[in-house]
């Protein structure tokens, strides 16, 4: 229960003076003079102090308990963003709690080579310098590459040392890096040996801005508004034609049949017969398959083999020419005849011009559709055949099913497991070859002489087959996410036995988004337990999405994107990381500044707390205090609290446990506790000033270490200025509460003494009496718990509403006061009788209310009797009449109100 009108006095003047403490000078003058909180001021400080104790580094005690987790790695190209910032700290919290309870932590660092992001920036690079990578060659290219990772990959490294995130940074790992590419050639030639990988031509996803094949997963798809063209196709022969619907009739220079369902009464007569395609005159045969689809358009439909995924396979089935009219980068090539040469957009005008003009062109009519777009670019995608190098994934799925099916791998939330599933059970051949130069080259070589395929990890000397030293390499390198499938045992030192490897393998869990759940999470399912003999991890955390405030996607373009360097800057990185989390309470969260705010004003709030605790206690060695109620409730709340944090945190219910703690430090602690424990850090006793000091010390401790995982850079300065000696508070005991120290019946007692307070504080707000003015109450309850908890602890009711218990009653009539003016507030199980005529002026106060009931009658008279005519009702507006109506609501409960309250006080 939170007074939030004593929220502010913890760190107030009158308090700052330093008493005699265990503190060294130091320590209390640093305090005396950082009267405020400055995020600034601490957090490069204390992460470089981590660094160098090297903290983050595993010590790889195989007597401990191991816990690893692998940081989903950037691309070098990256910088931190709001996902980012979410994530890591998400995977922070874990590895900073099992730090604290003894496990033996690695926390994988590195970055991905990101082939297609990378590449493009280094193209843009050079294209500033009026080179393209062709004209510089393979070589130089891969050059002018490694040279900006130098430059610039480590930028979202050192972002995120400014989060807070305890990496092992000594540790870091490249998916380019020698030991790495060691893993992803063993992997490749395993797979390519067991007959998994091979080389097709096939139709694949093609970026005509990148010049790369991609996988369906890396397509991404966006709503167009396009013209969807009916188009005549003469019969051959006879007088009629045959109208398909296309919306992109510049694929038409490629068609090589038109299909018609063979059940379509329409249609069924054309069925081979040949159709003359316009513009071109090829002659082209009508097929029928039951793949066409009778309502749409006209019912029949052109077949582009060459140039439509479902085209492709019509053609496969009935044997059809696979005729290519686009070239790599998005033009006509010379089978398009005069179009040749023109970009597919202005072909597309070209040819919609020719046939208006030629009399083909019916109509058009607006059409809505989903195009795939390069999730790189944002460039549309073409359909186009090319030879590539693929990879069978039904063998190596289904043990990855029986993994999530059994329980082995887990999901949180648990309906994304579905999600996982039902993509793995229906997996396709994945195209693993990328037209790129940055990457990992294809460890394949074609003998130019006997046409030998050889796949080697390393480079052959020669051909095995002829012995000829004129060996070519594959110019292809790898999909970036096929490397990226290895990193949970790739970065512990596989393909080799290591001591890491054998230790931290399988991770304990994966912290990641939903948008790479098949790109990534089931590869390395798939891969780790093909290659590692294990599953990769045992939870996989899908983070929430932080969307923009208007429910939006966050984009840097599209304006609504919100920079966590800036929330660093301005807030701190400690507020910044429990504001996301808090936030972060659903799968799809809409950002909240005010969380932020409201997380640095925790900050603040912790910040006082300690600096109260530190100037004011006398000199004590921290431990917990139980002779006192306030001392044994604030104990069992602690415990209470470190025993649900460590529930939830362990459930991955990360949103709930800062909750959690907010309410337990601001409201029980800080509200209540340290105004209680100021009575006697302030009295004579010395006894009981020790006493509360030690317990103060004590619970500040705890609750530093509570918060450590959350909080990390403030919780660790604040520990430092704690008495004697202190070691890093990182690698301090978590609190776990269980099996400590609880007190239900303490708890159940504050609460009432709270309730108590409370209703006091209300009362003498609502009569306007003055903090500072003492009062007397009455108790009257025939509860005997409740008389015995408020005679016991009436003068810690005393200081903290000052109001003094005159004494206790069974009923009001008993009371010295009954008959008199007196104000009630009720409490559980009783209720407190004020007597009037010692707080306020009788007189005064009943000629106010008086007034005060005559103005709300007088109002409401006004209000019943515009509504009570009836022209009025009639002719005003609707909502002008709903509008008085609510007022004659508000009008009536007020006045009954003040009603109740001249009764209460003067009588009826």
């Amino acid at each position: 229960m939170r007074d939030f009108k004593r929220c502010d006095r913890i760190a107030s003047p009158r308090h700052e003076k330093a008493r005699a403490t265990g503190m060294n000078s130091e320590k209390t003058e640093k305090l005396k003079n950082q009267t405020r909180y400055s995020p600034a001021d601490i957090e490069s400080r204390w992460m470089d102090r981590w660094l160098d104790a090297g903290l983050f580094t595993p010590d790889e005690d195989t007597s401990r308990e191991p816990y690893c987790i692998v940081l989903p790695p950037p691309n070098v190209t990256g910088s931190l963003h709001m996902g980012h910032a979410l994530n890591a700290s998400f995977q922070d919290l874990l590895i900073r709690l099992h730090r604290m309870r003894g496990d033996d932590i690695l926390w994988v660092c590195g970055t991905d080579h990101a082939g297609i992001a990378t590449q493009n920036q280094v193209e843009k690079q050079i294209a500033g310098e009026g080179l393209s990578r062709h004209e510089l060659g393979r070589e130089e290219f891969e050059r002018r590459v490694w040279k900006w990772r130098d430059e610039y990959g480590s930028t979202i490294i050192s972002q995120l040392k400014r989060l807070g995130c305890s990496l092992d940074y000594e540790g870091e790992r490249f998916t380019l890096d020698e030991g790495y590419m060691e893993a992803v050639y063993r992997v490749f030639v395993s797979l390519y040996e067991k007959g998994y990988i091979y080389r097709d031509e096939y139709m694949v996803n093609w970026c005509t801005r990148c010049h790369t094949a991609l996988s369906d997963l890396e397509v991404e798809h966006e709503d167009s508004e396009d013209e969807l063209y009916y188009v005549r196709y003469p019969v051959k022969g006879t007088d009629e034609s045959l109208t398909i619907a296309t919306v992109r009739p510049e694929t038409m220079l490629g068609d090589t049949a038109v299909a018609v369902n063979p059940r379509d009464e329409r249609y069924r007569h054309l069925i081979g017969e040949t159709v003359i395609l316009p513009l071109v005159e090829r002659e082209i045969p009508v097929i029928g398959d039951d793949y066409v689809d009778m309502e749409f358009g006209t019912g029949a439909l052109k077949i582009t083999p060459a140039h439509d995924p479902n085209d492709f396979e019509i053609g496969k089935k009935h044997g059809l020419a696979e005729l290519n009219v686009f070239t790599s980068d998005g033009r006509i090539n010379q089978e398009g005849g005069r179009f040749a040469g023109l970009e597919l957009g202005a072909a597309r005008e070209h040819i919609v011009h020719e046939l208006e003009e030629e009399g083909y062109l019916e109509k058009t009519e607006p059409y809505s559709h989903s195009v795939g777009t390069c999730y790189r670019c944002s460039t549309s995608i073409e359909p186009f055949i090319s030879l590539q190098w693929f990879m069978r994934m039904d063998e190596l799925a289904r043990p990855a099913i029986r993994a999530v099916e059994d329980g082995a791998v887990s999901f949180h939330p648990s309906r994304w497991a579905g999600v996982y599933l039902e993509w793995m059970r229906s997996i396709r051949p994945w195209c693993i070859s990328r037209q790129l130069w940055w990457g990992h080259r294809l460890p394949v070589w074609y003998c130019d002489e006997c046409g030998e395929v050889v796949v080697r990890e390393r480079q052959p000397n020669g051909c095995p087959k002829c012995h000829s030293s004129d060996l070519r390499q594959e110019e292809d390198v790898l999909d970036t996410w096929f490397s990226s499938a290895l990193w949970p045992f790739a970065t512990l030192g596989w393909p080799h036995d290591t001591e890491r490897l054998r230790h931290f393998y399988p991770t304990n869990v994966l912290v990641t988004a939903r948008d790479i759940i098949f790109l990534w999470v089931a590869r390395m399912v798939m891969m780790g337990m093909e290659f590692a003999g294990d599953i990769p991890y045992s939870d996989v955390i899908i983070n929430p999405t932080i969307m923009a405030k208007d429910g939006r996607r966050m984009s840097k373009s599209l304006g609504t994107g919100v920079d966590p360097l800036d929330l660093i800057d301005n807030y701190g990185a400690d507020a910044t990381r429990y504001g996301l989390i808090n936030m972060a309470s659903a799968q799809d969260v809409r950002f909240a500044d005010e969380r932020i705010e409201m997380s640095r004003n925790f900050c603040n709030k912790i910040y006082n707390a300690a600096r109260f605790v530190l100037m004011g206690v006398e000199e004590a060695e921290p431990r917990p205090a139980t002779d006192a109620l306030a001392d044994r409730w604030i104990e069992s709340r602690l415990n209470a609290t470190a025993a649900e944090v460590n529930r939830l945190v362990d459930g991955y219910e990360f949103a709930e446990a800062t909750k959690l703690l907010y309410r337990f430090v601001w409201n029980e602690f800080c509200d209540w506790y340290v105004e209680i424990a100021k009575v006697r850090l302030y009295g004579e006793d010395i006894e009981k000033k020790q006493e509360v000091s030690a317990h103060l010390l004590h619970l500040l401790d705890s609750i530093l270490r509570l918060l450590h995982p959350f909080i990390p850079f403030l919780t660790e300065e604040l520990s430092g200025l704690m008495p004697g000696e202190r070691d890093f508070l990182i690698r301090s005991e978590y609190p776990s509460g269980e099996g400590e120290y609880r007190d239900l019946q303490a708890e159940n007692d504050m609460e009432l003494l709270m309730e108590t307070v409370v209703s006091l504080r209300t009362l003498r707000n609502e009569l306007r009496v003055s903090p500072r003015k003492a009062a007397q109450a009455w108790l009257v309850t025939d509860d005997e718990r409740v008389k015995t908890v408020v005679e016991s602890n009436a003068a810690l009711i005393e200081s903290l509403a000052n109001t003094s218990l005159a004494g206790s009653v069974g009923d009001e009539s008993e009371a010295s006061v009954a008959g008199a003016a007196t104000a009630v507030a009720l409490i559980p199980g009783g209720k407190m009788l004020l007597p009037l005529e010692e707080l306020i002026d009788l007189e005064q106060e009943k000629s106010r209310l008086e007034a005060a009931l005559a103005r709300k009658k007088q109002e409401l008279s006004r209000v019943e009797g515009k509504l009570a005519n009836e022209n009025f009702v009639a002719k005003a507006p609707a909502e002008l009449v709903e509008k008085e109506e609510a007022k004659l609501e508000v009008l009536k409960r007020e006045a009954g109100e003040l009603e109740k309250q001249f009764s209460r006080y003067f009588g009826a």
